[in-house]
């Protein structure tokens, strides 16, 4: 069964409302750390359930290993948020986003650059089933197996 990316989108309207608030009272030029609690705040105001800053420990076997990765934003429990204050994301960049996808098992991610004069948002949706990272039009931008 195919993921439901309009439902999805639905289920992400709120989160992405609260991003372009945070952007649009910040604006551009500040560094990471100021959006992130700027977002945080605004979670908290529109009383959207979240996690900051969650830690998570790939597993190899079932066990989990030393590895750690952080989070910067779980939202509703299966919705990710990456933010970032630069010139343009990278390749590297949703390459991050992708793999906490995949390790959270969340169908839901969202990448964000509070750096321009408009935030630059951009979401994903992961199919566990079929290991696929795809766009808001449903294209596969990543495979996670052949």
């Amino acid at each position: 069964m195919m993921i439901d990316i309009d439902n999805l989108k639905g289920h992400i309207f709120d989160v992405m409302g609260a991003l372009y608030e945070v952007h649009k009272e910040l604006g551009p030029g500040l560094n990471e750390y100021c959006y992130q609690e700027g977002l945080k705040m605004q979670l908290e105001e529109q009383e959207i359930p979240f996690k900051r800053e969650l830690i998570i420990h790939p597993t190899y076997h079932g066990k989990a290993m030393d590895a750690i990765y952080r989070v910067d934003f779980l939202c509703k429990n299966d919705i990710i948020i990456e933010c970032k204050s630069v010139d343009e994301l990278n390749s590297d960049m949703r390459a991050q986003l992708f793999n906490y996808m995949r390790l959270l098992k969340c169908p839901c991610g969202i990448i964000v650059n509070f750096a321009g004069k408009k935030a630059d948002i951009q979401r994903y949706f992961y199919d566990d089933e079929e290991k696929n990272i795809l766009t808001v039009d449903g294209r596969i931008v990543h495979r996670y197996r052949q």
